[in-house]
């Protein structure tokens, strides 16, 4: 008897967890027509330790500050993109606005936004514009964001570059957040 208890458990666990993902893929919000993602360079990389420090001396004149460092530790194999983004201007015709959809990385991202601008929504619904020529980090790990082209004219676009576990999701969709449900 106890042996038909747990399995009826581990089947009704089992039909929730697929029922509950299924509603998680329904109500994530994929990239529209008007946004593309193309992967220029990718690789993996053994785990690596890298760091880098410049004192006052060797830093170029005028830089901000008396010290320069980098540090970069992975633990396990990575994969790392570069990927480049575009982005076309609202639809004049439908209204549609251009967008990546709601996701997150598992890494982190260092973006470029290399023509036009970019607006970068999070879980806040606030608007954070970015230029040609500005930069911006996504953290991944559960940042949940989406990125839109609201100009009526100009196309936008990005660089980035992405390290992540070797083997993962570049990009995981996501639901919109509840209180965001108007920004798709």
């Amino acid at each position: 008897m106890r042996r038909k208890w747990t399995c009826l458990v581990l089947c009704s666990v089992a039909l929730a967890v697929a029922a509950i993902c299924g509603v998680a893929t329904v109500l994530a919000t994929p990239a529209n027509s008007g946004f593309k993602a193309t992967t220029i360079a990718s690789g993996t990389f053994a785990e690596f330790e890298v760091f880098n420090h410049l004192s006052k001396d060797q830093l170029p004149a005028g830089f901000d500050g008396d010290v320069w460092l980098s540090l970069q530790k992975t633990k396990g194999s990575s994969d790392l993109y570069v990927q480049s983004n575009t982005w076309q201007p609202v639809d004049p015709q439908t209204g549609v606005i251009a967008s990546t959809g709601w996701h997150t990385h598992p890494g982190h991202s260092l973006i470029i936004v290399t023509a036009g601008t970019i607006t970068e929504y999070d879980d806040s619904c606030t608007p954070h514009v970015h230029n040609q020529g500005e930069t911006f980090i996504d953290p991944g790990h559960g940042h949940v964001h989406i990125l839109r082209n609201e100009s009526l004219t100009a196309p936008g676009s990005t660089v980035a570059v992405q390290l992540i576990p070797k083997g993962a999701l570049r990009r995981i969709d996501t639901p919109a957040p509840e209180n965001c449900q108007s920004l798709n």
